[in-house]
């Protein structure tokens, strides 16, 4: 690349968008004005309301997820019911006995095979 090339890339680069100063430095600059002011009470404002809008999506999400959890120790609760039974099935079976709920449904498939 000469030096004629690089002066034309040199020029384009500067004539591209505007021209920012790299000072590197963050923060607020000096001399704001009162217009200035009014934005910030804006922004503040905006801000306040996001943040509403953030707590009020919290607290739903909060309340979806205490829903589920009061669903699922419901249906824990009837799986160990249930299970409670079959235990007591199996014992009743160990012991040469047929438990009587096993009894009807036996009865009830009997039933349904006769009629069909």
């Amino acid at each position: 690349m000469d030096f004629q090339e690089m002066a034309v890339i040199e020029e384009q680069s500067t004539m591209e968008g505007p021209h920012r100063k790299e000072s590197g430095k963050r923060g607020r600059k000096p001399g704001r004005k009162s217009g200035d002011k009014i934005d910030m009470k804006a922004k503040l404002e905006r801000s306040r309301q996001s943040a509403r809008e953030c707590r009020a999506r919290k607290k739903l999400r909060y309340q979806y997820l205490e829903e589920l959890v009061a669903d699922r120790e419901k249906a824990v609760f009837a799986l160990r019911k249930e299970l409670e039974k079959f235990q007591v099935w199996a014992k009743e079976i160990d012991e040469g006995r047929v438990p009587e709920d096993i009894q009807r449904i036996l009865e009830d498939v009997g039933a349904l095979k006769k009629e069909k």
